[in-house]
């Protein structure tokens, strides 16, 4: 649960620290809503994303690949604490059990709610399908510019991050990854 009083009180002392005044006008409420941005940003920490995908439909004639794509996500760097955002695409290929298309979309959102690591979101968001789907295969790519990159350090805007997890038939199939990437792109 998130401790709305501490961010609070942490947040008069970052503006104290870099020497502002905490008591300004402009500055009174800002420690209250630093506190409610961070419960909704970091809200993922309370969610278990494999709850999303409880409700599966039986489809014992779909082998093809099902792909929800751009994806809009926003997260936080871990290492920073600046946010990162951009898209993520999902391709399965189910064995029997499908589910609802949204279901995909809420996993991604779960999973990008915490301090995070990109390639570490993009794994867990294929891990979770993976376990609790159990397709023939799965890719998850994510696309995503780091602030912690655009505003500061190498100041570099517009800089794009890609990262992929591959699992089950995409991985031991070129054809089949090649296919999805395709996709992907399209």
């Amino acid at each position: 649960m998130v401790d709305e009083k501490k961010i609070e009180q942490a947040v008069r002392m970052i503006l104290e620290a870099i020497g502002e005044n905490p008591r300004r006008e402009g500055l009174l409420e800002t420690p209250k809503r630093v506190a409610q941005m961070y419960k909704e940003v970091f809200s993922g920490l309370n969610q278990d994303p494999r709850a999303f995908l409880q409700t599966c439909f039986v489809e014992e004639e779909h082998n093809e690949m099902v792909m929800v794509k751009e994806i809009s996500l926003y997260s936080m760097c871990e290492h920073h604490l600046l946010p990162f955002y951009g898209k993520a695409h999902i391709v399965y290929i189910p064995e029997k059990r499908i589910v609802g298309l949204s279901k995909l979309v809420r996993v991604v959102e779960a999973i990008s709610k915490r301090p995070q690591l990109q390639e570490r979101l993009t794994s867990k968001v294929a891990d979770v399908i993976m376990e609790v789907l159990a397709p023939k295969g799965v890719v998850v790519v994510v696309e995503a510019e780091h602030l912690c990159m655009s505003i500061r350090g190498v100041k570099k805007p517009g800089a794009i991050t890609v990262t992929s997890a591959v699992r089950g038939i995409f991985h031991r199939s070129a054809v089949s990854r090649s296919e999805a990437f395709t996709l992907i792109k399209g």
